[in-house]
C-alpha cells in the first residue's frame, strides 16, 4: 500500500551517505530502458520461444514488452519510481516533499496509462524489479513460467513481486 492507496509509504531513516555531487551521477545513470531486470526477463522469455515487440511508442506509457497477437503487454517497474511497497520502494529522507511529490506523480500517471490500455483492450502484467533482484528475487525462468501460463489463460491482470517472505527465513549467513 502506497500514499496513494491511503496507506503510508516507507521512509528512509538515515540521511543520504553521498554527496549531492555523487547522488546527481548516480540519478543520471539511470536508464528508462534496457535495465538489468528488464534484460533478465527478456531472455528468460526469448527461452520460452516467446516473441515479442519492445517500447512501442504508439502505446500509453510506451510499454517494456508488448505480444499485439496475445493482445498482452509487460510492464518491468522499479520499485523505487513506481512506489512499490517493499524495501526497494523506499522514499528518500532528503528533500522528503520533492520524492513524496514525484512519486505521487508517477503513480497517478501509471494509473492513468493502465486505464487507457485497459480500455482499448489490453491485458497487463507487471513485473517488480525486486522480482528479478535482491534477497527477494525469483528465478527469471519461473518467472517467464507464470507469464507465460497468465498468456494461456484469462486473467486480465497479473501482478509478481519478490518473494519476501521466502527471504525473511533465509540465514543471514551461510549456516546461521
Amino acid at each position: 500500500m502506497s500514499e496513494t492507496d491511503g496507506g503510508p509509504r516507507r521512509r528512509a531513516i538515515a540521511p543520504d551517505p553521498l554527496t549531492p555531487a555523487q547522488r546527481h551521477l548516480n540519478m543520471s545513470r539511470i536508464r528508462s530502458r534496457d535495465t538489468k531486470p528488464e534484460l533478465l526477463l527478456r531472455r528468460a522469455l526469448h527461452k520460452q520461444g516467446l516473441r515479442y515487440r519492445l517500447h512501442e511508442r504508439s502505446l500509453p506509457g510506451t510499454p517494456d514488452i508488448v505480444m499485439r497477437g496475445r493482445r498482452a503487454i509487460i510492464l518491468i517497474h522499479g520499485c523505487f519510481w513506481h512506489a512499490h511497497d517493499c524495501p526497494y520502494g523506499v522514499t528518500p529522507a532528503s528533500n522528503a516533499a520533492f520524492w513524496s511529490a514525484k512519486l505521487a506523480r508517477n503513480s497517478a500517471r501509471d494509473a492513468e496509462q493502465l486505464t487507457a490500455l485497459q480500455v482499448d483492450g489490453w491485458r497487463i502484467a507487471t513485473i517488480w524489479e525486486c522480482a528479478l533482484r535482491g534477497r527477494a528475487r525469483r528465478i527469471p525462468s519461473d518467472v517467464a513460467e507464470t507469464i507465460q501460463r497468465w498468456l494461456e489463460g484469462e486473467e486480465p491482470e497479473l501482478q509478481v513481486q519478490g518473494d519476501w517472505q521466502r527471504s525473511m527465513k533465509r540465514p543471514a549467513h551461510p549456516g546461521g
